[in-house]
């Protein structure tokens, strides 16, 4: 029996012994199938590494046109009369009736306003009597003269008597002459307590009313004389060389798109406003019943090209450090490149760029942000904005397709 029992214990050893064995035999091989795994897991990943490196992003991209020689200079102002009139009073007084409103048209001599004449008719009575005291003392030495005369011609009084005669009839003379200018000045001033109009034309503003008292010289109303009107504008400094007297330039006007006229610079101011530091410049335009006072009016004038300068949008304006750059397409190999851009200023349409880009140029002008360098892309016909002009305001527009 402890035989027999030993030797179970030692089958029962050899049978643990080579299910160990077998379970080693097969270690190599899942090691295998885990290399294997781990294998292909790699090579997913190198692939989609490879494809994700392989994209081409569509753009949006704008190309520079060929420079023009000129740009155009639009500039809005209103409709004006070529000659207002400040009308005022000659004389002060109160005003009583003010006979016309904003906006009517007034005939030369029609009376716009009037103040109290009671103090000027009480001066030409004043004056009035002042001249009938001197006549009457001019013809009483007028007899004392003739007098005078008889005797000194009959040798009954000297010579000096008849001067002294003929003298004080002078000063009489003179008197009454000074009395009758008097007479004359009461009677216009009693005239100039009415206002008139001197030419025809349109009540453009009243500046005083009923009950105020004004004094001479002080403006009640302005009148617009009919005839030729004009297009005040304000010229900024740097483009006030462009503009001289008989200029030619196109007006057009915002209540009709279709009505455009001819019109040419009559006078450029002297100096700037110190304000605003623009240059009034007054515009004439061709007498037609279409213009209205007070109308908008476009004013567009061609000048020369001076600097040559790139507009672009700002949205493909990046920066590299504090560099400024755009990102540029080389078309032979559709990929992107960086290029350092000098900026000249910014406008509302854009950016102008005076250095770094030139007619031709292909320019990524939205997603700047995502751009790399030598970043494949694709002009797609439904990314591609309108191209950008070159020097400023003029330029040709083409498209990439």
């Amino acid at each position: 029996m402890p035989v027999s029992g030993a030797n179970s214990n030692l089958h029962l050893g050899s049978t643990r012994v080579s299910s160990f064995n077998s379970i080693i035999g097969r270690l190599p091989a899942a090691g295998s199938l885990l290399l294997v795994a781990v294998t292909l897991g790699l090579a997913g990943c190198s692939q989609e590494k490879a494809e994700v490196k392989d994209v081409i992003r569509p753009v949006k991209v704008v190309e520079i046109a060929q420079a023009h020689d000129t740009r155009t200079l639009s500039y809005s102002g209103s409709v004006r009369a070529r000659t207002e009139s400040a009308l005022a009073f000659r004389v002060n007084g109160k005003i009583t009736e003010r006979l016309v409103d904003i906006g009517q048209h007034v005939g030369s001599g029609d009376v716009l306003a009037r103040i109290d004449p009671t103090d000027y008719d009480l001066s030409v009575k004043s004056a009035q009597a002042a001249l009938d005291a001197a006549e009457r003392q001019v013809e009483t030495v007028e007899l004392a003269r003739k007098r005078a005369e008889q005797l000194f011609a009959k040798n009954f009084a000297p010579k000096s008597q008849l001067e002294q005669a003929t003298l004080t009839y002078d000063q009489a003379v003179a008197t009454r002459d000074s009395a009758r200018s008097s007479f004359d000045q009461a009677k216009n001033q009693v005239g100039y307590t009415d206002l008139k109009a001197d030419t025809a034309g349109i009540v453009t503003s009243v500046n005083a009313d009923v009950g105020q008292v004004v004094g001479s010289g002080t403006p009640v109303v302005t009148v617009a004389v009919d005839g030729e009107k004009e297009v005040l504008i304000a010229v900024p400094e740097m483009e006030i060389a462009q503009f001289k007297p008989g200029k030619v330039v196109k007006a057009g006007f915002w209540s009709d798109d279709a009505l455009a006229l001819e019109g040419k610079v009559r006078e450029v101011a002297g100096s700037a406003d110190p304000q605003s530091r623009t240059f009034a410049v007054r515009v004439s335009l061709p007498d037609d019943p279409r213009v209205l006072l007070g109308m908008t009016a476009s004013i567009e004038a061609s000048a020369a090209n001076e600097r040559q300068q790139v507009s672009i949008p700002l949205s493909a304006l990046a920066e590299q450090g504090s560099q400024p750059i755009v990102w540029t397409v080389d078309r032979s190999a559709d990929t992107v490149h960086a290029r350092k851009v000098k900026v000249a200023a910014f406008a509302a349409d854009g950016v102008r760029v005076a250095e770094g880009l030139k007619p031709g140029d292909v320019v990524v002008a939205a997603g700047t942000q995502f751009m790399t360098e030598n970043l494949k892309v694709k002009l797609a016909a439904d990314t591609v904005l309108q191209s950008a002009s070159a020097a400023g305001d003029g330029g040709d527009a083409k498209q990439v397709r």
